[in-house]
Formats: C-alpha cells, sequence, structure tokens
C-alpha cells in the first residue's frame, strides 16, 4: 500500500531546503539533535531556527516538522496536536473568483450540504463545511497570476488510517482543471 501523504524528507528536494537555508537535510538535524530539539515543541524548534539561524519561517516549519518525524515523533499528515489532516490541491486555469466559485459549488453538490461559511472577500478566499458525519473540510483559493490553485483540508482527523480515504474523496470533489 502506498503512502498516503509523503515524509517531509521525500516532499521537499535536498537541493531546494540547503540552497534556502544553507545547508542540508542531515546537518539541520544534527544541529537540531545538538542543540536538545529533541525535548522542545514544535513552535520551540521553529522560533529556534528563525532566531539563531535566521532561517525563513516557511523554511523553519518545514524543517522543525521534518526533524520531528526524523526522531518519530510525527508521522507524514500528522500535525503538532497529533491530529492528522489530508490535503488535496489542482491548479485552474481561471481567475480566483471563478476559481471559488467552481470549488464551493463542487463540495457542496459532492458533499450534499451547503457551506458553513464563505470568505470570499479575502485576496485567499475560503470555505468550510461541516459533513453530517461530524468531520469538517476546508477550502482555499490562492491566486497565481492567471491561475489559481485550489485545495481541500480536511484537519482533526483521528488516526493516519483515515488519510488515505479522506484524499481520494476531496480528490474527488476537486472541480476539474
Amino acid at each position: 500500500m502506498t503512502k498516503p501523504t509523503a515524509a517531509h524528507s521525500d516532499s521537499v528536494g535536498s537541493e531546494a531546503l540547503e540552497r534556502a537555508t544553507g545547508r542540508s537535510r542531515t546537518a539541520w538535524n544534527e544541529a537540531l539533535a545538538e542543540a536538545g530539539a529533541h525535548e522542545w515543541d514544535h513552535t520551540t524548534i521553529a522560533a529556534w531556527l528563525v532566531d539563531e539561524h535566521a532561517v525563513d519561517g516557511w523554511w523553519a516549519q518545514g524543517n522543525t516538522v521534518g526533524f520531528e518525524q526524523h526522531i518519530g515523533r510525527r508521522q507524514p499528515g500528522q500535525r503538532a496536536d497529533g491530529s492528522f489532516e489530508a490535503s488535496v490541491s489542482r491548479t485552474l486555469e481561471t481567475s480566483r473568483d471563478s476559481a471559488l466559485a467552481a470549488l464551493v459549488d463542487a463540495v457542496t453538490a459532492a458533499a450534499g450540504c451547503e457551506p458553513a461559511s464563505v470568505n470570499s472577500s479575502a485576496k485567499n478566499a475560503s470555505a468550510r463545511w461541516k459533513l453530517s458525519d461530524g468531520r469538517t473540510v476546508v477550502a482555499g483559493v490562492y491566486p497565481t497570476g492567471e491561475k489559481t490553485r485550489v485545495a481541500l483540508t480536511m484537519p482533526k482527523l483521528a488516526s493516519a488510517d483515515e488519510l488515505a480515504e479522506a484524499k481520494e474523496l476531496m480528490r474527488r470533489w476537486l472541480p476539474s482543471a
């Protein structure tokens, strides 16, 4: 069976990490271990990377997740609070507003319920549905010029076993490219 969510080390290229942070994954893992980061929480590790090593915040978060996976504290797809989160995305060749409308229509029809909220005024528009089984689906719309990336996320899953099913379900709900 394939993993429903890739490990950080599988999804972030070593060259990109080193180019952005000045160190390899191995070097960061060693530096974090030497600093005692195995005893720190997620926020403390990320803050140390930013404050002590001037790592950009986005890369600090990724490095932190990668380190936590490296030491066995976190599985792929697992959040710092212990819950699991599944996400899928697709790029549409349309405007932000058209992408939001298509996403809201597609998820509403597939889920069989109206969104609990829609925020169309933010640059990165969003919507949220509360499903009949108690799960939540969050949509995000991210304009990138003439194209727009749409994403669906199902947070607060109880176990890694739920990831594959949640991803497959949400992939079917994404509007066609």
